[in-house]
């Protein structure tokens, strides 16, 4: 693996500074508590939780409450907090910070998924003006001391893009920063992701950090994303899937201390069983935990010589003790495989039409007949 390297740039989003820039980006079912202690084992950065519904966390549901929570080992803590309702979202940030769970907030206007923005969330609320504006004025006022931040998408598709509206207005809202995923609803996670917003973005936004996401498999990529767009950071989504040291290489790119690995067919096996002991402990139950990792098997051994048996059995295993049985039969001295372990993981799926509420395109601000309707955009239960 090469490793390109840029000067140090140390990130400041609000009173929180960080000696390497980047940050975990949320992702469902993924960014738990065990995934973010594993990453933060192998370098540094902000590493931002799952997706909390703020309705579900002002109701306390209890996988909500479940999931706002961090390791002792956690700091600086990051929740991600996603809603439609600007007084519930308020609400939600008041909740995080009164009772102590986070040193930073996260708001998600990045969501492309249909049962969302159907009912005028996640990507698709940026079109409305006026209630993103305000969706981010409660909640920075609401937070305080904490540094809140924003990430979003380009807009919906190529003719109703959103982001430097939404930046600029985010920033004279009080952000502390904004993330730009550089594709647009309709894209999803297909295709390249459009580094140039990125730089149109940051030359849009110029009182506080603009941060990049998108098509960073390397580190590599986030020293050339930075060199190209002149971004304060960067966002790591789906390139850390399967490979939480990638955050060590980010780490020794950007000027800080982070572990180099030899990824050998035997590192990642331990890899893949530390991943699965942090899940069976934030479980709190060791079938669930197992049940879990299962997901990952996948992207772990990308590229290497695992055969199909051993892969089934890892993604059937319900113990650890199956997991060390399957991982004991691999040849632990192989070596990493070069290019067919690197590149594009996680989904990607093909552009399509964004499902949108009828006529959400004919104006740019929100019905009021559409408000209540909207709140069936805030899924019921945190994570996705």
């Amino acid at each position: 693996m090469t490793l390109a390297t840029a000067p140090a740039r140390p990130l400041r989003i609000g009173p929180i500074y960080l000696d390497v820039p980047v940050v975990l980006a949320p992702m469902a079912g993924i960014t738990n508590t065990a995934f973010r202690r594993l990453c933060r084992e192998y370098g540094a950065g902000l590493y931002v939780s799952e997706m909390i519904t703020s309705r579900a966390l002002v109701e306390r549901n209890e996988t909500t409450m479940r999931l706002i929570r961090h390791h002792e080992s956690e700091t600086p803590r990051s929740i991600q907090l996603y809603g439609v309702d600007p007084k519930t979202i308020a609400e939600a940030v008041r909740i995080i910070v009164a009772e102590d769970h986070a040193d930073h907030i996260d708001l998600n206007f990045g969501c492309p998924v249909p049962k969302v923005t159907r009912r005028g969330g996640g990507a698709a609320l940026p079109w409305k003006s006026k209630l993103f504006a305000d969706i981010v004025d409660q909640a920075v006022k609401a937070a305080g001391d904490v540094p809140l931040t924003v990430k979003m998408r380009k807009g919906i598709d190529r003719d109703h893009l959103t982001f430097l509206d939404a930046g600029r207005a985010a920033e004279d809202a009080g952000a502390a920063a904004v993330a730009l995923h550089a594709r647009t609803a309709s894209e999803f996670y297909s295709g390249f992701a459009d580094w140039n917003a990125i730089g149109e973005l940051k030359q849009a936004v110029t009182s506080i950090p603009v941060l990049g996401n998108g098509d960073i498999w390397s580190a590599d990529d986030a020293v050339r994303m930075m060199a190209q767009t002149d971004c304060d950071g960067v966002v790591v989504g789906r390139g850390c899937l399967g490979r939480p040291w990638l955050f060590g290489e980010l780490a020794t790119a950007f000027g800080g201390e982070g572990k180099t690995v030899d990824a050998t067919l035997g590192f990642v096996a331990n890899a893949f069983r530390r991943h699965a002991e942090l899940l069976v402990e934030f479980f709190e139950d060791e079938d669930r935990g197992c049940r879990d990792v299962r997901k990952h098997v996948s992207w772990y051994f990308k590229g290497y010589p695992v055969g199909g048996d051993i892969r089934t059995g890892l993604a059937t295993a319900s113990s650890l003790a199956e997991i060390d049985d399957f991982l004991g039969r691999l040849d632990h001295t192989a070596p990493y495989p070069g290019a067919d372990a690197e590149g594009q993981r996680g989904r990607s799926g093909h552009p399509k039409r964004t499902a949108l509420p009828d006529k959400w395109l004919e104006s740019r601000e929100l019905a009021s007949s559409a408000s209540e309707m909207m709140r069936g955009a805030e899924i019921e239960n945190s994570g996705g």
